[in-house]
């Protein structure tokens, strides 16, 4: 089992009591968190936006226990997913490995819920206009993601190609993004699930 530093979880689930509109469940890392609210205020009106962001890795069963119990407390009605920014310890076979017992757990604890797939955002190198190493690591996990979503039927909403070629939305440290970059992700989640969105919510 590999921990960090420091270890982190954030859960947000307001409206809970709230049966007539569709529920979403956000999952992710700080990047997910960051365009949380705004998604949260595209969508309000429309459907209860939720979160689960979390430092847990694929390849940490940890995560998979933080799902679960998410999931076991409400229906949602979409679940737009990602995992790849963290965990580094792990190998890309026990990432890919962990990613097929994520999947089993969204069919056993979400399964009227529509699944979108979330590609990891890159990483650049601090202050300058290329990529960290470990963006190949990245790119690898994405591809793996790819590949069983791809088999599964998941949409995908591809994050890191959207960001790919636009440098002036990353804040300083090279992995989170600055005010710009963080509204400009969460206004394409948005519409993403706004395609997706069903006028009517799940029964509960």
């Amino acid at each position: 089992m590999v921990r960090e530093e420091i270890e982190w979880l954030d859960v947000w689930v307001p409206g809970n009591s709230n049966t007539q509109l569709p529920k979403v469940l956000l999952v992710g890392d700080s990047i997910t968190r960051g365009y949380y609210g705004t998604v949260e205020t595209a969508l309000k009106g429309k459907a209860i936006v939720c979160r689960l962001t979390t430092s847990k890795s694929l390849g940490d069963l940890g995560l998979i226990e933080e799902v679960h119990l998410i999931l076991s407390q409400t229906k949602y009605d979409i679940v737009h997913f990602n995992n790849g920014l963290h965990g580094w310890g792990y190998s890309e076979k026990e990432y890919e490995k962990g990613f097929v017992e994520l999947l089993k757990t969204f069919k056993k604890d979400a399964p009227g819920a529509k699944l979108i797939w979330a590609t990891t955002t890159p990483m650049r190198e601090p202050g300058k206009d290329q990529f960290q190493a470990k963006t190949g690591r990245i790119k690898a996990r994405n591809a793996i993601a790819a590949t069983l979503t791809n088999k599964e039927g998941i949409a995908t909403n591809d994050l890191f190609g959207f960001l790919e070629e636009k440098p002036a939305f990353w804040s300083g440290d090279g992995v989170h993004l600055n005010g710009n970059g963080t509204k400009a992700l969460g206004s394409l989640v948005s519409e993403i699930l706004l395609e997706n969105l069903s006028s009517k919510p799940l029964k509960k």
